[in-house]
C-alpha cells in the first residue's frame, strides 16, 4: 500500500515536472520543473530497488545537468522571455505525435516479463562486479569516447 501510494506520488512529481517545463514560458521556472521531474525518477529508481540508478540520477542529472543549465540561463540576457513563436511549431507537433505513437506501439506490443525472484539489494556491488570483470572492455571503450569528446571540444572552444 505504502509502495502503491509512493509510486503514484513520484509519478505524479515526475508528470508535474514534466510540464512545467514544456508550459512555463521563464526559463528558470522550467528549470526548476525539470529539477522535480528528475528527483521524481529518482524515486521511482528507488521504488524499483535499482539504487545505483537512483544515485547516478540524482549526482548526475540534478546535481550536475540542472545546475549547468540554471548556470546557462543565468548568464543569457532576456531568458525570461523564453523562446518566441516560429514556423516549426506544426512541424515539432506532427513529430511529436509521430513519436508517440510509436511508443505507445512499443509499450501495447512488447511481451512485458516480470521475474518472479525478488530484485538484489543493493545492486551497486553486482553492478560494480559487471562492470570491471564481463563488460570492462566496453566499459574502458566508453571512457576513451568521452576522452576524446572532451579533447575535441577543448580544441573546438580554442578556435
Amino acid at each position: 500500500m505504502v509502495a502503491t501510494l509512493a509510486f503514484w506520488l513520484l509519478g505524479a512529481i515526475t508528470v508535474m515536472g514534466a510540464l512545467a517545463v514544456l508550459f512555463f514560458r521563464d526559463l528558470f521556472r522550467a528549470a526548476i520543473g525539470l529539477i522535480f521531474s528528475f528527483i521524481g525518477v529518482a524515486g521511482l529508481y528507488i521504488l524499483l530497488s535499482a539504487d545505483f540508478l537512483a544515485a547516478a540520477q540524482v549526482l548526475i542529472y540534478v546535481g550536475a545537468i540542472a545546475v549547468l543549465l540554471i548556470f546557462g540561463i543565468m548568464l543569457t540576457r532576456e531568458s525570461h522571455r523564453g523562446n518566441p513563436s516560429n514556423r516549426m511549431a506544426i512541424p515539432g507537433l506532427i513529430a511529436t505525435a509521430a513519436l508517440f505513437a510509436a511508443m505507445a506501439f512499443v509499450v501495447t506490443s512488447t511481451r512485458w516479463n516480470i521475474s518472479a525472484q525478488p530484485p538484489q539489494e543493493p545492486t551497486t556491488d553486482a553492478l560494480a562486479a559487471a562492470l570491471f570483470t564481463t563488460y570492462v572492455l566496453p566499459f574502458e571503450l566508453a571512457s576513451v569516447l568521452l576522452l576524446v569528446a572532451i579533447i575535441g571540444a577543448i580544441v573546438l572552444v580554442k578556435e
